[in-house]
């Protein structure tokens, strides 16, 4: 009877620790449970003010695109709205289903583009008949084709205007070639790097400072980024009747939609609060 007794009491002994166990596994879970809607709380709040920092447009990015915003500095908001139209990523299982598909096989450069042929010669072992040892006779090639690119190739081109004068009329004076019309007159860059300054940021949305560091790493010149504002600025003013133009078309319709989009612009005496500007943007509807 004493042996029954006992272990009773151990079965007791243990059902109340069992119980113990299994009421802090329940309380646990809870603070695991509350711990991960505090999160994703938290998370909800760190996104919307992403979204209030960088704009509108980047609603439509993800949780992991909006951190890389924050790692990358001087973030402009056409950059953003680039990232958002960006096509998403596909999912795991659109991932899988893609390697099922028959791959369609090698994709063929355009044929518009040059071909530079480059030989490449058999070893001298290969040109050797291993049996007879008689020379072995070019019979055809394997034919494959990479694409290859000739890196931007930054030079300095020196003018010189011919001088002119009669050796017999000095009172004619001296006459000398007129120079060709520029973008930026007396400027220390040809157009062609204008131009292609002008593309990388408005096209390919490559802030300048950006082409700045470019410059310095790949060609060894130092241009800044107040230099390259000035080229734009300088643009942007010659610019100013083909505005014009556009604009007398567009009030002479009927109807014009609007629309307004703030931009915040850094003030010149640098006290580090920028300025709230707009961009407007006019148009007829089609």
């Amino acid at each position: 009877m004493a042996i029954i007794a006992q272990l009773q009491q151990q079965i007791e002994t243990q059902t109340q620790q069992l119980d113990t166990q299994a009421q802090q596994l329940q309380s646990s879970a809870r603070e695991l449970e509350y711990a991960r809607l505090k999160i994703q709380v938290l998370e909800e709040h760190l996104r919307l003010r992403r979204i209030a920092k960088y704009g509108p447009g980047s609603e439509k990015l993800s949780n992991l695109q909006l951190q890389l915003l924050e790692e990358e500095p001087g973030v402009s908001n056409q950059e953003v709205r680039a990232e958002s139209e960006r096509e998403a990523l596909p999912a795991a299982d659109d991932e899988k289903k893609r390697q099922r598909r028959k791959h369609p096989g090698r994709q063929k450069l355009p044929a518009d583009l040059p071909r530079v042929e480059k030989i490449i010669a058999c070893t001298p072992e290969q040109c050797v008949c291993g049996k007879c040892s008689r020379e072995n006779s070019v019979i055809g090639y394997e034919k494959s084709e990479v694409l290859k690119v000739k890196p931007a190739e930054y030079y300095v081109e020196v003018t010189m205007r011919e001088k002119r004068a009669c050796r017999q009329c000095e009172e004619e004076g001296v006459v000398m070639a007129p120079l060709p019309p520029r973008i930026i007159e007396k400027s220390l860059v040809a157009d062609e790097v204008i131009i292609d300054t002008i593309v990388n940021k408005y096209a390919d949305h490559c802030p300048l400072y950006r082409q700045s560091a470019i410059l310095l790493r790949d060609a060894g010149i130092e241009i800044t980024r107040a230099t390259m504002c000035g080229w734009m600025m300088m643009v942007g003013e010659s610019l100013f009747p083909v505005i014009g133009a556009m604009r007398g078309e567009l009030l002479a319709s009927g109807y014009i939609q609007a629309d307004e989009t703030p931009v915040d612009v850094q003030t010149h005496d640098k006290r580090g609060k920028n300025h709230q500007a707009y961009r407007v943007l006019r148009m007829r509807p089609p």
